[in-house]
């Protein structure tokens, strides 16, 4: 058991990421480890749901946050790569949550001063889950980050959701997450 927990804490930190104790997220309406609703999968491309962004609120982030960042991943994509539902960032560190329907694009719900970056359908917006159809359920990772710095320091407008999550990580104190499904 020790070379597990050994090799465990190796891993976070070569990750530079680390599950703070305390760190959780919860949300009304993405239950960790149940299939997602209807409302959060998108409509279009053969899916028939609502687009809408789940509400989401978290609670006892690491000493010495700065702001927050919110992605929503696929991990199971087609390709081999990472698939980014959602990336926001530059959440001030007094917000704790960000209410349902959030992440439509030009949102006024969004706490102020934070940014919706690209994601990987090209839109500046949540996109719902659409696996394609025959595949076996994916995994869509609802993730928090708590980060050092107020600002992230990257131009929403020209940076790739992959670059976006990499700055992410590299600001990371710490993350929590809620995860659900969803196949077709």
């Amino acid at each position: 058991m020790k070379h597990h927990l050994t090799w465990a804490s190796a891993l976070l930190l070569a990750t530079g990421i680390s599950h703070a104790a305390g760190f959780t997220v919860t949300s009304h309406d993405v239950t960790s480890g149940a299939t997602l609703s209807q409302k959060h999968v998108a409509y279009g491309e053969g899916c028939k749901g609502q687009n809408i962004s789940p509400d989401l609120a978290w609670n006892n982030p690491p000493a010495g946050t700065q702001s927050f960042a919110i992605v929503v991943s696929d991990p199971d994509a087609p390709g081999a790569r990472t698939w980014f539902h959602w990336v926001l960032f530059d959440i001030p560190a007094s917000v704790n949550n960000v209410a349902a329907a959030a992440g439509e694009y030009n949102s006024k719900t969004l706490p102020a001063g934070a940014v919706q970056g690209r994601n990987s359908d090209y839109s500046f917006s949540y996109t719902g889950a659409c696996p394609p159809a025959g595949d076996k359920p994916h995994h869509y990772h609802f993730t928090v980050y708590a980060l050092k710095s107020a600002k992230l320091g990257a131009d929403a407008s020209n940076s790739s959701p992959d670059n976006l999550v990499d700055k992410i990580k590299a600001q990371a104190l710490g993350s929590a997450e809620v995860m659900a499904t969803f196949g077709r």
